[in-house]
């Protein structure tokens, strides 16, 4: 009779077999200690007595039987139904492509597997009972290549061909302004804006006693603009808060104060070249912006010579 140790081990070594090899080894072992009873291999190793069987014909015969792995387990809907798949795709494409006549609203919706499911049967004819369920449409979705998916914004592209022209022609100004004895060029910009309060911030600071902030930072006393007017060539950086948003006339007062205190340093100067990024309150058209600098010259008796940097963004 079998130890349980020698019955462990030869029924580990049967589940590390499939098929022909598996049936091979369980009816010589059949052979070998059960005498060739299939029920007793069955009762002491609890292999199926059919098995045996199987594998003792083939063995008499000669005759492998072939397994049919793949004609195995549940069929794929596709099996099922072959047409769902061209009519799944006859109602999705929709939502890639609007109609021109408008004349469906299911093209305006989401692609979820609820309402494709609905459709196939409003718009195909589909019966409730012979639609696969909301799960496997939403799987079937996924396989021909409908998967949900975040919406992407638009990504611009960060050279266009004028480009190259644009920035050659601001260094060939500013090598102008650069030459000239009379003139002095300035680079303008605002950066983000910065909250004054009790605030957490996220960083830290080397105290006995950490500071207090507010439980949430939802609350503040007060939002700075903070705005850099730096003299290019001496590299001499001047920095303005104020309390407004980036409008144009916050910027022409941080100049006017600017030149407020740098005005006697520089007593030849006939010209200012300034840099700017053409942002919102700086940009062409922004008549605010150009009416406090015809104002700003008239006052200063400067001649002001704008470099700015102004790209078209084109959509790819």
């Amino acid at each position: 009779m079998l130890t349980e140790k020698v019955k462990a081990t030869i029924k580990d070594a049967a589940k590390k077999l499939t098929g022909t090899k598996k049936r091979a080894f369980m009816t010589q072992v059949t052979a070998d200690y059960f005498e060739g009873s299939a029920r007793k291999a069955e009762t002491y190793l609890g292999w199926k007595r059919e098995t045996v069987k199987k594998g003792q014909k083939e063995r008499e015969t000669g005759i492998i039987c072939q397994d049919n792995y793949q004609g195995r387990g549940r069929k794929k809907t596709e099996s099922k139904m072959p047409s769902l798949k061209e009519d799944i795709e006859s109602l999705v494409d929709r939502d890639s492509q609007a109609e021109p006549k408008f004349q469906t609203t299911f093209a305006y919706v989401r692609v979820r597997a609820r309402p494709v499911r609905e459709a196939l049967q409003k718009e195909k004819g589909y019966t409730d009972e012979e639609l696969p369920s909301r799960p496997t449409i939403g799987t079937r979705l996924n396989r021909i290549g409908y998967r949900l998916k975040k919406t992407q914004k638009t990504k611009l592209l960060t050279k266009i061909l004028e480009t190259d022209d644009i920035f050659a022609n601001v260094a060939k100004a500013n090598r102008n302004s650069d030459e000239k004895e009379k003139s002095r060029r300035i680079s303008i910009d605002c950066k983000a804006k910065v909250k004054i309060g009790r605030l957490s911030r996220g960083g830290s600071e080397r105290r006995t006693k950490p500071l207090q902030a507010y439980d949430h930072d939802m609350k503040w006393d007060a939002v700075l603009v903070p705005s850099g007017i730096l003299e290019v060539n001496t590299n001499e950086l001047s920095i303005y808060l104020g309390h407004s948003a980036e409008t144009s006339d916050f910027i022409v007062n941080c100049l006017e104060k600017w030149w407020a205190k740098n005005q006697e340093t520089h007593p030849k100067i006939e010209e200012l070249a300034i840099n700017l990024d053409g942002g919102n309150a700086t940009r062409s058209n922004r008549t605010q912006f150009k009416k406090r600098m015809v104002e700003f010259s008239q006052k200063s008796k400067l001649k002001i010579q704008p470099n700015k940097i102004k790209v078209k963004i084109r959509y790819g």
